[in-house]
């Protein structure tokens, strides 16, 4: 994930509350939070209104752990963008013990966009990433050989998905929150087809059930709630298609941890499925990632229409 205080400057008013809000971040990457939260307050003295800022001031109060005058920082934030492209609503929510069902979609798009230049260098050197590997592993346990006439790629982010599963799909069709995303997996060459947009309204779009394959890579980490998005995978799957995901797992049906990804219990994956009505195939624990130098527990899931 990126850093703490890396935020879009979004237009400020005001040039010195420029240069205060640079220096605060140059204290916070040096791990000095108090001096990054005196000096976000005196920025905001002057651009009362500049949404990046509040961001900041209330990671570096929470840093400081001070979690009241933080709530109240992110609640300025989400004042001053309403479309909460900085995450502000779900910290907000983690520090109140506010259970929300998915993260603004606005946000997760520029974390992307944002994050898209470095994205694979990061997940493969830094975070020994391997969710596409795992879920072709799965794929090839439930259903070994089976090729798939048309695949729908969920949170295709650059690609590393499709390019796993291509020798095994005729058309392969993906799907990001995030433009810049979607540049890198059209410059990769290996989708038939490519849209920017939200996972409920694309599969909404294929209700009919044309998939033989729906895969969601790292993706549903960003969702709380899956019962409706495998609702709705089971609407585009044709009979005896399969619905192959990573998550991270969890102790509850889903919370939102410290990083803004979600986790997931067995328990809600099996509830999920089976209000979809689809089986599972294949439910196994793994470890797509490594944070703070530990693996991080997760599952792969294999379910079937």
């Amino acid at each position: 994930m990126p850093p703490l205080l890396s935020v879009d400057p979004f237009t400020c008013p005001d040039p010195l509350a420029e240069r205060r809000y640079a220096y605060a971040q140059a204290a916070a990457a040096d791990g000095d939070w108090r001096v990054a939260a005196e000096v976000l307050a005196q920025a905001l003295e002057r651009a009362p209104g500049w949404a990046p800022a509040w961001f900041a001031l209330g990671e570096a109060l929470e840093k400081l752990g001070d979690e009241k005058a933080a709530a109240a920082a992110y609640r300025k934030a989400l004042e001053a963008d309403r479309n909460d492209r900085l995450g502000a609503g779900p910290r907000l929510a983690r520090l109140e013990g506010q259970a929300i069902a998915a993260l603004p979609p606005a946000y997760i798009a520029r974390l992307f966009d944002d994050y898209a230049p470095r994205f694979e260098r990061h997940l493969r050197e830094n975070l020994d990433y391997r969710g596409p590997e795992l879920i072709l592993e799965a794929l090839d346990a439930v259903a070994p050989g089976r090729r798939f006439a048309v695949a729908l790629d969920l949170g295709c982010g650059s690609g590393l998905a499709g390019r796993a599963l291509r020798s095994r799909v005729d058309r392969l069709v993906g799907v990001d929150l995030s433009a810049a995303m979607i540049a890198q997996a059209r410059a990769a060459g290996v989708y038939d087809e490519l849209s920017i947009g939200d996972l409920g309204e694309f599969l909404g779009a294929r209700a009919q059930g044309g998939a033989d394959l729906i895969v969601a890579a790292d993706t549903l980490v960003y969702l709380g709630d899956l019962r409706p998005v495998v609702a709705a995978v089971a609407t585009a799957l044709r009979r005896s298609g399969l619905f192959a995901f990573t998550v991270e797992a969890g102790e509850t049906a889903f919370a939102l941890g410290e990083s803004l990804r979600f986790r997931h219990s067995d328990a809600h994956l099996r509830e999920a499925a089976a209000e979809a009505g689809l089986t599972i195939a294949r439910l196994a624990p793994v470890a797509t990632r490594r944070e703070g130098g530990k693996e991080a527990a997760g599952r792969v899931a294999v379910f079937q229409k």
